[in-house]
């Protein structure tokens, strides 16, 4: 594989490797704002609607730009929506934020692989990119499970950095800094994604127009043997996923007597079952 394809897989890891660290520290956040209990997973629901309500849309703002641009500015509006829930934004509209970013980076991050890769080599770089994001998923997960861990937390707020003060006080405000440091890394790999040299021109921006040629796709891939299998497939598996992770974490604290730390690291055992 050319050099530039794996700065894309190292902007890809520390991306989706923040958005699952960010979930638990979401969690914890609302925890300590004595928030309902039926918040928490709303905060899937408010993430992945920008996916479904942007569908028609994020394909062409990918297109018409460089790829790498376009999920340098992505990664940009995850960091702003992580700096909303750190200066005090309601968790769930600061995560549809950071879902507003996740799915214009979506088509980005496969659409790079068209023009930058020989077609012998997509289906092994797709294998790449979803083999790195499952495992960002898992080790994400952890780490958020981590940083909300009493003596772990304590001894990161007791790190000061000389004549700076930071403003973190609180353990909810650390998990947020350290994922906002995480998606700077997945940033700072995105300056080093190539140029693939393709010439990107807006065909069109009336959005009817996107809307229109969008449902016309859907419904040729529905109909189609295989895009059924693969639609319904994935549709299942990762909705199915999702559902999983929040009932991991309350069976954990109910049957087990577990803490959101200790559930988050169980879930992420879980989630090498899935990955397997």
């Amino acid at each position: 594989m050319p050099f530039g394809f794996y700065m894309i897989m190292a902007a890809q890891f520390f991306s989706a490797l923040a958005d699952n660290a960010l979930l638990i520290a979401s969690i914890y956040v609302l925890r300590e704002m004595q928030s309902p209990q039926e918040y928490e997973p709303l905060l899937k629901l408010f993430f992945t609607l920008s996916y479904v309500l942007l569908a028609a849309f994020v394909g062409a703002f990918a297109d018409s730009m460089p790829k790498g641009r376009v999920m340098l500015i992505s990664n940009g509006i995850k960091i702003v929506g992580c700096s909303m829930m750190f200066f005090g934004a309601h968790p769930l509209v600061a995560y549809a934020v950071v879902g507003l970013g996740a799915a214009a980076y979506s088509p980005a991050k496969y659409g790079i692989l068209t023009e930058y890769l020989p077609h012998r080599l997509l289906v092994v770089a797709n294998g790449w990119i979803e083999g790195l994001t499952v495992g960002a998923i898992i080790l994400g997960v952890v780490i958020g499970g981590m940083l909300i861990r009493p003596e772990v937390a304590q001894h990161l707020l007791a790190f000061d950095f000389p004549l700076i003060e930071t403003g973190v006080d609180s353990i909810g405000e650390m998990a947020l800094s350290v994922v906002a440091v995480l998606y700077l890394l997945a940033a700072a790999f995105n300056f080093y994604v190539p140029d693939t040299g393709v010439d990107h021109k807006v065909l069109k921006k009336n959005p009817w127009f996107l809307i229109h040629e969008f449902n016309h796709c859907l419904a040729l891939l529905w109909r189609d043997r295989l895009g059924q299998i693969s639609l319904a497939v994935t549709t299942l598996f990762w909705g199915a996923g999702a559902t999983l992770q929040f009932i991991v974490i309350k069976w954990a604290e109910v049957s087990l007597g577990l803490g959101l730390s200790k559930s988050s690291m169980l879930q992420g055992v879980v989630a090498v079952g899935v990955a397997v």
